[in-house]
């Protein structure tokens, strides 16, 4: 039977009094007083307190239903016999509305169907009843549920019920919403989050170091970074003041500077990095990486003192991008949201995570490997780098490079500085070889002091250690040879090619684990064929099937190689060599650079390219090939490759490349095993056309040969002032102990400006044995010391010396500044660089103080009561006080007051200077004539310095502010002295620039110098 028609049979004014039988009264209210919740059980009429029906009469209730619904014409909708077992199930079915576990409006909120199926759920399956009857029943009971809920509708309390329901289900479903907000992160919340996990792949990643490709019994080979790091020094050209009355003496050298590498980037937002192969340029990215990793997840960066300094990296997310896996399919370099993928990152960030980072100013982009493309790929990367820094300010930029990759000013005009790090000092040698056997492990402890012994006292062992990748070959090899070392730099590669090719396996008894067993000759002929792919094509890196084509080419000429497949042989280099590594899963290179120049320039010597090594005799990456070409080379060979070296420098008129080629060949000399003695005393004599040097950038260049320049270079007799000066820059440049005996010739030359180039090479070489040699023995006529970090400082003090001229820079700490003024008791003091908050007091006790130049930072806070009082003469100050230069009226000896560095004088300023009458000498900026209050005289000043160009104006407002001037000073630029007629005590006049007129109006001196 249809329900329409159970509906309509049943559908009159006497079922629904019947039906709501079921039911008790209705009571007031919303039920929220009561002790719990009501439920359906307390509604029903058959059960509780309330009960009005029992269920016999359920039953008898169930069987009128029956009996109406089937009533009237028609077919039966069930047998006739099962009618008793129909009204049974009904019944029981309609009983079980006091078992539900709800109330009114969460039955209503069901819906008659859905409540019809929990009835039937709670209540016995009908048993033994046939299809119809049990089609019959559902719809019965759906018909029932549907006049149920609607006198649950009509309850009084119904309405407040439902009322109170919603407010709670609204009042849920709000905190629900809240937590999904809450789960859901925000934008930053969600950097943050990505920024830890970057952060700790970082950290991980770059972590450790590793000797690649040398294995030693029970030792690792790889240690943290934090315990094998050793900073480097690096030097560069950062200007500082000097003192006018010197600066003749001073020109060329007060801006040799030297940093610690890390912490170049604390000094300047943009370093540009350059470095010899092997000399830490990449393991300086790792700690700079790690570093800032560290700082950023709020910790200390690195145990034993040299990770001092780093927070300035606190809060800065590092991107490390080496070029050669940038652009070693030839692609386009990357956009920021391509950085980390670019890079073999395998986390993915946020949408546009990377540009918010870079715009906030919060990133350190650290450039590796400037020199590892190809040079006609370098511009392109320029251009590519201008393009983030004009979209992105603030953040630190690190570029490296070798030295001679690309021209000395090639980023400056994006406002990079220029940075050179050194060769490592024997103190440095020596700390390195320590931490090396200590991270190596107990059984490298008995090797550790013989060869710190060989490092002093072997020569060739010691020009060879000169950065961390020779370093640590030597202290591989020595603890491998049980403590003994090959002669030569080439030896010391074959040295290193028989342990890393044939005799490690051997030794530690591996047998064949790649499935084969190479010699070493067969090895060193298929692997340069790779070295020599990537030399002649500007690479350091190549795909992997372009190495594994190469070799499947070389191997069925290699007679011990051809009775296995390719493929395996090219396994077996790659995992067993200890020369090649995988950088990624689809490329090859060696690990590191040297041993590909090395197996390179063999290659080119088996085949006798000679023709290709001369076409890039100036291509700065080919260098080393040329050198090492040069030692694998036969006498005859050798001769050859020397000759057109010095047939290709007369061929060039570019003087610098014709310098380069004759020091390639002059170096290239010193690798040569034999060399016949004409081509030899050519090059000598070709290199003596260029020794002495004419210019510093010469004396530079001439430093790249190494020792063997102190086999060339004169001195001291019988070469001028400038000559001598030039040598000493050239000796000084080479870390070598070489060079301290030679510029031990020179201590007591008369000239200061050679004196003062020694002083400034002191960081370049081991603290204590240079100041006994050379600091301890030099002339101090005239000399200022420059002081740059604390142990030069305690050497000063260990020794004795105390300096009457004396330049301490801000690397100095407090105390040790203190301990060094109060030990030397200075007469003349230049104090440069210092914290923002900088300690003066001591400065009251020099009680012999006549001259001083403080340089301090622009935001340094500092009082004139810091000053001596007496008998200071000679004031250079950059701030100006907090209290001004009213105060310096107490310096009742004052005659001398350099302003050029300080900030423009204010009107009130100019008023100040009038109260200081003594001050006979000032220097000052140009412009700030125009700042000057009219009416204004300053009567005593008789000589005065402009460090800024003062146009014609402003030398009319010289004469009325100084009318008594006799000696006047003027910055670079065009000016016409005309005006300057008026000062008829005037008596020299020194002007820089290419137009100076007016001349002839003055009856002073006139001496015009060159911009």
């Amino acid at each position: 039977m249809e329900p329409a028609l159970i509906g309509t049979r049943l559908a009159s004014a006497a079922i629904g009094p019947l039906l709501k039988k079921l039911l008790v009264s209705d009571g007031p209210g919303a039920g929220l007083t009561g002790s719990s919740k009501v439920r359906l059980s307390s509604l029903v009429s058959f059960r509780g307190e309330k009960r009005t029906l029992t269920e016999k009469d359920v039953r008898k209730l169930a069987a009128t239903l029956v009996g109406r619904s089937t009533g009237g014409p028609g077919e039966a909708p069930f047998p006739a016999d099962e009618t008793e077992a129909v009204t049974g199930t009904l019944a029981t079915t309609l009983l079980a509305l006091g078992d539900l576990d709800m109330d009114d409006v969460q039955a209503v909120r069901l819906g008659h169907r859905d409540l019809a199926r929990r009835l039937r759920a709670a209540a016995p399956a009908p048993d033994g009843l046939s299809t119809d009857a049990v089609l019959y029943l559902e719809s019965l009971t759906e018909w029932a549920c549907l006049h149920l809920l609607e006198f649950f509708t009509q309850r009084s309390t119904f309405i407040a019920r439902s009322l109170v329901e919603q407010t709670r289900a609204q009042a849920e479903l709000i905190a629900k919403v809240d937590e999904v907000v809450r789960r859901t992160p925000r934008a930053d919340t969600r950097d943050a989050d990505f920024e830890r996990r970057y952060l700790e792949h970082l950290a991980k990643k770059h972590g450790r170091l590793t000797i690649h490709g040398i294995d030693l019994h029970h030792s690792p080979d790889r240690w943290p970074l934090d315990l094998a790091y050793l900073s480097l020094e690096a030097t560069g050209e950062a200007p500082g003041p000097g003192l006018p009355d010197e600066s003749e003496h001073l020109a060329g050298h007060q801006r040799e500077q030297a940093v610690r590498a890390d912490l170049a980037l604390a000094r300047h937002d943009k370093v540009l990095l350059r470095g010899l192969a092997g000399s830490g340029k990449t393991t300086l990215v790792q700690w700079l990486t790690v570093s800032a990793t560290t700082e950023g997840r709020g910790g200390g960066t690195a145990t034993g003192g040299h990770g001092s300094g780093m927070a300035y990296l606190r809060g800065r997310i590092p991107f490390v991008l080496p070029l050669r896996t940038l652009t070693r399919h030839g692609e386009r370099l990357p956009a920021p949201d391509r950085f980390l993928p670019a890079a073999g990152c395998p986390l993915t960030p946020p949408d546009g995570w990377a540009d918010r980072v870079l715009a906030a100013g919060r990133g350190v982009v650290l450039v590796d490997g400037i020199d590892e493309i190809p040079e006609a790929e370098r511009g392109r990367a320029r251009e590519w780098l201008r393009a983030l820094l004009d979209t992105y300010e603030g953040n630190r930029w690190l570029v490296t490079s070798r030295p001679t990759a690309v021209r000395d000013d090639w980023l400056a005009g994006d406002g990079f500085t220029e940075l050179t790090l050194s060769p490592m000092t024997r103190a440095e040698v020596a700390t390195f070889v320590r931490r090396w056997h200590r991270a190596a492990g107990p059984e490298a402890e008995p090797y550790e002091q013989p060869l710190l012994d060989a490092l002093r006292t072997a020569e060739h062992v010691a020009q060879l250690a000169t950065n961390p990748l020779m370093c640590g070959l030597i202290c591989a090899l020595h603890r491998d040879r049980r403590g003994f070392l090959p002669r030569g730099r080439k030896a010391l590669y074959e040295a290193a090619l028989s342990m890393l090719l044939a005799r490690r396996d051997r030794e530690r008894d591996m047998g064949a684990p790649s499935g084969i067993a190479l010699d070493e000759a067969p090895q060193i002929q298929l692997i340069q064929r790779l070295a020599y792919w990537l030399t002649l094509n500007g690479r350091t890196q190549l795909d992997r099937a372009r190495a594994e084509s190469l070799v499947r080419e070389a191997v069925p000429a290699v007679q011990e190689a051809a009775q296995h497949p390719p493929e395996t042989v090219f396994t077996h280099l790659l995992h067993r060599s200890g020369l090649l590594r995988e950088p990624t899963e689809d490329t090859v290179d060696f690990v590191h650079r040297t041993f590909q120049d090395y197996l390179a320039a063999k290659a080119l010597v088996d085949h006798w390219d000679i023709g290709v090594l001369v076409r890039h005799a100036a291509d700065d990456q080919w260098e080393d090939v040329i050198r090492m070409a040069v030692g694998h080379a036969r006498p005859h060979e050798c001769a050859e490759i020397l000759r057109e070296l010095l047939k290709a420098a007369d061929a060039t008129d570019d003087r610098r490349i014709r310098l380069r080629l004759v020091l390639l060949a002059a170096t290239a000399l010193d690798h040569a095993t034999e060399v016949s003695p004409q081509v030899r005393e050519e090059v000598l004599r070709r290199t003596s056309e260029v020794i002495p040097p004419r210019t510093t950038a010469e004396a530079k260049a001439l430093a790249a040969a190494g020792r063997m320049i102190f086999d060339l270079l004169p001195g001291p007799d019988g070469l001028d002032d400038d000559a001598a000066r030039l040598a000493v820059v050239a000796a000084s440049h080479v870390q070598d102990d070489a060079a301290v005996l030679y510029l031990s010739r020179f201590v007591s030359h008369p000239l200061v400006a050679v004196r003062s180039q020694m002083i400034w090479a002191w960081h370049r070489y081991e603290t204590r044995s240079y100041a006994e040699e050379i600091v301890a023995r030099l002339d101090p006529t005239g000399l200022y010391y420059s002081v740059q970090d604390d142990t030069q400082a305690h050497e000063l003090i260990r020794l004795g010396l105390r300096p009457r001229l004396l330049q301490i820079h801000g690397e100095v700490s407090p105390g040790t500044r203190n301990a060094l003024l109060g030990h030397c008791a200075p007469r003349r003091l230049t104090l440069e660089g210092f914290e923002s908050q900088p300690e003066l007091a001591p400065l009251t006790r020099l009680t012999r103080l006549n001259r001083l130049s403080l340089a301090l930072p622009r935001d340094a806070d500092w009082s004139s009561a810091d000053l001596p009082a007496s008998p200071l003469r000679q004031l250079s100050i950059t701030p100006l006080p907090r209290d001004g230069l009213g105060p310096l009226s107490r310096l009742r000896h004052l005659r001398e007051l350099h302003l050029w560095a300080a900030e423009p004088l204010s009107p009130s300023l100019w008023q100040e200077l009038t109260a200081l009458p003594g001050v006979e000498t000032l220097a000052l900026t140009g412009t700030d004539l125009d700042r000057c209050p009219a009416g204004t005289v300053l009567p005593g000043v008789t000589s005065l310095h402009l460090a800024a160009q003062a146009d014609t104006a402003g030398l009319r407002r010289l004469v009325e502010i100084f009318p008594s001037v006799r000696r006047l000073h003027l910055a670079p630029g065009s000016h016409d002295l005309t005006p300057l007629a008026a000062l008829t005590g005037l008596v020299s006049v020194r002007a820089i620039g290419r137009r100076i007129t007016g001349t002839e109006h003055l009856a002073a001196d006139v001496e015009i110098l060159p911009i």
